[in-house]
């Protein structure tokens, strides 16, 4: 794609990621400063929103990204059709590379929503002495995610010949299937998205009581571990 920002000066490929970053953190600050105090008239929680329903969001924001992701690839097949450039993985298609801006950024605000939901809910609900195995199991999780996007592609390599005629991600992706890996990708949140509604629904939360107790013991070894120091 075109890389160009001004004249000769070309972004590098890998530096698109700053609009992830930065759409997360102005989530982040939106949510914070503006999103909580005007949802919080209407639920009357001090969150806005509990860190179930903070999940939730980030997951269905998620899936539109994937979405658009996919819809901007056959965008960009058939920019690189219409210039007879399908033969041509190395030659530059005259679309922007500003066209991925979306997806970036909507992954992003996702992330905000999820990421932090998920540490809320660690934090909160988790008993008080487990608190640190919790967010263990946060990066483990994230961790194994990694891991099995990996075997997923690596699965798609070698199965989606047979099923589409073509292997959807080779090397010239102008003449693979990337935008069935997105749908791929997309089905499977959905799944996601209903076991997780499923799980929501079940879910109990730890009690008020508890929770208070569990705080004011925390709140106390504070004190008593400032006070030896």
């Amino acid at each position: 794609m075109d890389r160009h920002l001004a004249g000769s000066f070309q972004i590098p490929a890998g530096s698109m990621a700053v609009f992830t970053m930065t759409s997360m953190l102005t989530t982040i600050a939106f949510y914070d400063r503006i999103f909580i105090p005007v949802i919080r008239r209407f639920t009357g929680l001090d969150r806005g929103i509990n860190f179930l329903h903070r999940m939730g969001i980030g997951l269905i924001i998620s899936i539109v990204a994937t979405l658009v992701a996919g819809f901007i690839e056959v965008r960009r097949k058939n920019v690189a059709s219409v210039h007879g450039l399908i033969n041509n993985p190395k030659t530059t298609i005259p679309i922007s590379v500003f066209w991925l801006v979306p997806q970036y950024s909507l992954y992003g605000i996702a992330e905000a929503f999820m990421s932090i939901g998920h540490l809320e809910f660690f934090y909160d609900q988790a008993p008080e002495s487990m608190k640190s195995t919790a967010m263990a199991l946060f990066w483990t999780a994230i961790s194994l995610g990694n891991y099995t996007s990996t075997l997923l592609v690596s699965l798609v390599h070698r199965y989606s010949a047979g099923l589409g005629g073509s292997n959807w991600l080779p090397d010239n992706l102008n003449k693979g299937k990337l935008e069935y890996f997105y749908w791929l990708i997309t089905s499977l949140q959905v799944m996601n998205l209903f076991y997780y509604v499923i799980c929501v629904k079940f879910y109990t939360f730890k009690p008020i009581e508890t929770q208070r107790k569990e705080d004011s013991e925390s709140t106390g070894n504070e004190v008593e571990l400032a006070g030896h120091v």
